[in-house]
């Protein structure tokens, strides 16, 4: 109900309602379990799509953490300068940082979302501001921050079967799935299911997500993943 309050809010941008039927975002929340009163960190949030859908939903009693580096703030400085113009969003705090310069708090946060971001990881471009990320350490860093039971939430763009995620993340930006979960296995996540609200056997995986033919139609994965 809540989740369904929050999409039919009058004041969300209309950019964003046009987003939602590619998005479903109502069926991914609800999957990852988002609630009114939760602590939700939404990594590398981009343009803030979930990151105002959760606002809302956690309600004033909640907390979003919209985490950005410099790259992507700088990619999606128009649709950040609308998400947070007038005080919009006021419970969403704004963290900006390098993800190995990534400092959260401990046993702070009842879930955490990486929506179609997981493969950036393995992105890296220096000349254009993005660094290599220590992925090992940002999972290290995601299993202090999140309390035990809490939710890690992951979508993202489907790469082949056994593609170089190196390779796949700098010329697609995609990922193949299992590289997620063999990410996470043996961590502090276990792999808790997925739903298929995303998936789209007609993409054949071999176009970069922002080409025309594909995007916003990608295939795609919801993964949850449960810290214990």
């Amino acid at each position: 109900m809540a989740i369904a309050e929050s999409l039919a809010a009058p004041e969300r941008i209309e950019k964003d309602r046009a987003s939602d039927p590619l998005r479903r975002p109502d069926q991914v929340l609800e999957f990852f379990e988002i609630k009114p009163g939760m602590t939700v960190l939404d990594l590398f949030s981009g343009g803030g799509y979930y990151t105002e859908i959760v606002s809302r939903t956690v309600g004033n009693e909640g907390k979003v953490v919209a985490h950005n580096n410099q790259a992507y703030l700088e990619f999606a400085k128009d649709d950040l300068a609308v998400r947070y113009s007038d005080n919009r969003l006021p419970n969403v705090e704004r963290l900006t940082a390098e993800a190995n310069e990534l400092v959260l708090p401990d046993n702070a946060f009842d879930a955490a979302l990486a929506m179609l971001t997981w493969h950036d990881i393995y992105y890296l471009d220096e000349a254009n501001g993005w660094p290599a990320i220590d992925g090992t350490r940002l999972v290290e860093k995601l299993c202090s921050a999140l309390k035990p039971g809490a939710v890690l939430g992951i979508t993202d763009h489907v790469a082949a079967a056994g593609s170089d995620p190196a390779d796949s993340a700098q010329s697609l930006h995609r990922i193949d799935p299992q590289r997620i979960r063999d990410d996470l296995e043996g961590t502090c996540f276990v792999y808790e299911g997925e739903i298929n609200v995303l998936r789209n056997p007609a993409d054949a995986t071999a176009l970069p997500m922002f080409a025309p033919e594909i995007r916003g139609r990608t295939d795609r994965v919801v993964y949850k993943f449960r810290k214990v």
